[in-house]
């Protein structure tokens, strides 16, 4: 995690603002696109696939003296698995931290059995809240009012906004209303700074994005990637070694493809996402193992930034 930098009103003639703001919803309600678009750069992994943020990332956004922290949580769902209850932990960890809840829904869902579930234990949060209607591209304008008001009734929400995040409409009239309700006190981080996620593990989420773009169904998700080796090299360019860890021999040759073919072409779409996010050339190295059970490793939950849950 980045240092804390503390910055002073004077710097930006008006008193500075800073908090955190913790966007919250259902798998694939639109969080993390959401989020890239807030502060304008990508942070977060996006994918169709359901389940794919499982650490929060932290964006961070300026709007005007104000800095906005944005915490990305993982999707809320039913846990199933160890790692789906650490995510589904670290969710509900982040909202309960944050000066102000954004409850994100997918205006074409609507009130589903997942946004009920997230509804009925935000009522027990004692922290100011504020509803997101996302995707209303997709949606009409007088069903968005009739879901607007069904949702204030199940919980009284400060605000409503409507946006659609893959757009953008709607997005800079949120992040300047976000801006107003933060708390005064300093910046916490540079003024160019976007995420305190390291560089390293942004590369493994991108690259991790890649594996899902790739393919689709054919992976499930028991496959996480870890950045082993990051060398800048004397010529402004830096060589990176990563390792793609699944759960099963069958899974490796889905993610190798024939002759290498399907590995080459995830490397590829990586290296270009990576440089572009490191700002300078990439030589990027990817590796197959097969760790039987990583989904069972304390050490893998610590690398993704989840606390490890007990039991099973």
């Amino acid at each position: 995690m980045s240092e804390p930098f503390f910055d002073t009103a004077a710097d930006h003639g008006d008193a500075t603002r800073c908090g955190f703001v913790a966007l919250i919803g259902a798998p694939n309600a639109g969080k993390s696109t959401l989020l890239n678009s807030l502060v304008g750069s990508k942070v977060s992994i996006v994918s169709r696939k359901v389940q794919t943020t499982r650490a929060l990332v932290r964006g961070i956004a300026l709007e005007g003296a104000a800095q906005i922290v944005f915490v990305d949580t993982p999707g809320i769902f039913r846990p199933k698995r160890r790692l789906d209850r650490a995510m589904v932990t670290s969710a509900w960890g982040g909202a309960g931290d944050a000066d102000l809840v954004a409850l994100l829904i997918d205006a074409r869902r609507g009130i589903d059995e997942e946004a009920e579930v997230i509804v009925a234990k935000l009522a027990d949060m004692r922290r100011p809240r504020m509803l997101i209607l996302n995707k209303i591209d997709l949606i009409e304008r007088g069903k968005l009012l009739a879901l607007t008001a069904a949702l204030n009734e199940r919980l009284s929400f400060e605000q409503t906004f409507m946006v659609s995040a893959l757009t953008g409409d709607g997005v800079e009239d949120l992040r300047r209303d976000l801006g107003a309700r933060m708390p005064p006190g300093p910046w916490l981080y540079p003024e160019d700074q976007v995420s305190d996620a390291p560089i390293r593990m942004l590369a493994a989420e991108i690259t991790r994005e890649k594996i899902y773009e790739r393919l689709h169904e054919e992976l499930p998700y028991q496959s996480t990637v870890e950045t082993d080796q990051w060398q800048e090299r004397p010529d402004g360019s830096v060589r990176i070694e990563q390792t793609i860890f699944v759960e099963r021999d069958s899974q490796r040759k889905i993610v190798l493809g024939k002759d290498g073919q399907t590995i080459k072409a995830i490397g590829q779409a990586a290296r270009r996402e990576i440089a572009e996010v490191a700002e300078t050339p990439v030589h990027l190295f990817l590796f197959v193992k097969v760790r039987e059970n990583w989904g069972d490793d304390p050490a893998r939950y610590r690398e993704m930034g989840l606390e490890f849950p007990r039991g099973g």
